[in-house]
């Protein structure tokens, strides 16, 4: 039997592009070539080149580093395409808003959402189990404690492809499944979905809410105080997108005043958690340091979207672009 690995979860494939098809040519695969993805490009058809007037693509690598594709930009203004390396692209907004009338962006937005998905559905569960505490504890507990998945109601904020392939590892568990999202449009795998708009409303009947939203300027701290007060107490708060859509200080204190049941965390704000954080030490949570997704999960699923990409780019009809980034929206 061969290993499965994991598969990208394709949302938007053949959605329309936000500019004109982009001119084919020479990529550059920047800022520290990696084998792995030079061969996606070549494998794919296309030519790989350093970076130059020539250029007319980009496969930028560094997540972080927004001024060195600032730069990049610079050198070789006839660049029409640029993929970036993760799904969420927040990092280079003010460059998506800059070029966005004339650069096509795309993202890994559906690349890692099995790894993500997968890490959510281990937090959701570890709050659930109290396994917090009980990985803390040094002496045998006496009190009962645990809630099953079984039948529950959980709330799921976006409708990416991490939320989808979540609501497909939920299955199982018969949850009742609410989803949030900017559209009423119906996500398959959900009993209802609603607005953004309607996020307090749907709050209070949530066991367990997941959030897999992007972040944008109308999501910064989407959860705060007003938030954590209409949850339930035995709710648990599970967050594998950007950090800060929450509000950390009041997760913490929310925690701690038993507003809420518990919370497991892959992203916090700020990000790394410093050292001595009270969020490390609030009961009821548990942090994981952003690794849903590891670089040895990441690297071929990355490769294979950029092929895909690659195959798009050189076609120049403008067609089968998979994660492309709505300049507009912002993701």
């Amino acid at each position: 039997m061969t290993n499965r690995g994991h598969r990208a979860v394709l949302t938007d494939q053949g959605a329309p592009l936000p500019v004109a098809p982009p001119e084919p040519g020479p990529v550059a695969v920047l800022p520290d070539p990696r084998d792995l993805h030079v061969a996606a490009v070549s494998d794919a058809g296309g030519t790989v080149g350093p970076l130059g007037a020539d250029t007319r693509g980009i496969v930028w690598l560094d997540a972080r580093d927004a001024d060195g594709l600032a730069s990049a930009l610079r050198t070789a203004p006839d660049v029409r395409w640029v993929q970036l390396p993760f799904a969420g692209v927040d990092a280079f907004a003010h460059l998506i808003a800059e070029h966005g009338d004339r650069v096509l962006f795309t993202s890994a937005k559906g690349a890692y959402a099995e790894p993500v998905a997968e890490h959510a559905l281990a937090l959701t569960l570890a709050t659930l189990r109290v396994l917090p505490e009980r990985a803390r504890a040094t002496s045998w507990a006496t009190e009962q404690e645990g809630v099953s998945l079984y039948g529950r109601s959980v709330l799921v904020v976006g409708a990416g492809g991490i939320a989808l392939e979540y609501l497909r590892l939920l299955a199982p568990f018969e949850v009742d499944v609410t989803v949030v999202r900017r559209s009423s449009t119906p996500v398959p795998g959900a009993s209802r979905t609603v607005t953004t708009d309607h996020l307090d409303a749907v709050l209070p009947s949530a066991d367990v809410v997941m959030i897999a939203a992007a972040m944008t300027s109308d999501t910064a701290k989407l959860f705060g105080p007003a938030q954590f007060a209409l949850m339930r107490p035995t709710a648990r708060l599970v967050n594998v997108a950007r950090g800060g859509l929450v509000d950390t200080d009041a997760l913490v204190e929310a925690l701690r005043t038993g507003q809420i049941g518990g919370a497991g965390v892959d992203v916090t704000d700020p990000e790394p958690l410093p050292d001595g954080h009270p969020l490390w030490t609030t009961p009821g949570a548990v942090v994981t340091p952003h690794q849903a997704d590891t670089p040895e999960m990441v690297a071929p699923l990355l490769a294979e979207r950029v092929g895909a990409n690659v195959r798009a780019f050189l076609s120049g009809s403008g067609t089968g672009f998979v994660g492309v980034v709505d300049p507009a929206a912002g993701y």
